[in-house]
């Protein structure tokens, strides 16, 4: 690639940095296997760019290739580790997207999460990101009342993680 090139890459990439380091807590559950994945997505969002042609937003380009990589590299049982606890996804929303690290809800929330499969995972990160159905449709290649029905399934599998031992 160009160094023109190069340059616009860094331009989308900088700013959607958080996305990627999200995506990469909920398909990991330690600090190196959060790094290595940071890593290949990164490298991956590299080698794809050259196909990135501006027809959906950097964001939802990034989503897809993020998620697909991450599903791919971390297909592995699930184990159930998730404690009871309480916890109103909705009301979460406010510290995912601060990404607070030492919340014990978000703590909590994240071994739900990670215990899920991986497409209920992408799912649950894209409801805290308020991405709409259409979006999230567009990501995971499917219809947005598939993504509607999906979604509904993903977040009563949550729920009932949450609440039970």
């Amino acid at each position: 690639m160009s160094t023109g090139q190069e340059k616009t890459f860094i331009e989308f990439f900088k700013p959607n940095q958080k996305l990627i380091h999200k995506i990469c807590r909920i398909y990991t559950n330690n600090a190196e296997d959060h790094e290595d994945l940071f890593q290949e997505i990164t490298i991956q969002l590299w080698k794809s760019f050259s196909g990135f042609k501006g027809e959906a937003r950097f964001s939802t380009w990034m989503y897809r290739v993020a998620l697909n990589t991450a599903i791919t590299l971390f297909r592995k049982p699930q184990k159930n580790n998730a404690q009871a606890v309480d916890i109103d996804i909705s009301s979460l929303k406010m510290e995912y997207e601060s990404y607070e690290d030492d919340g014990d809800k978000l703590q909590t929330m994240y071994k739900a999460i990670y215990t899920l499969s991986d497409v209920e995972k992408a799912l649950i990160m894209m409801y805290l990101e308020d991405k709409p159905y259409k979006e999230i449709g567009e990501i995971l290649g499917i219809t947005e009342g598939n993504a509607r029905v999906k979604m509904n399934r993903a977040k009563n599998n949550l729920k009932n993680i949450i609440n039970t031992k």
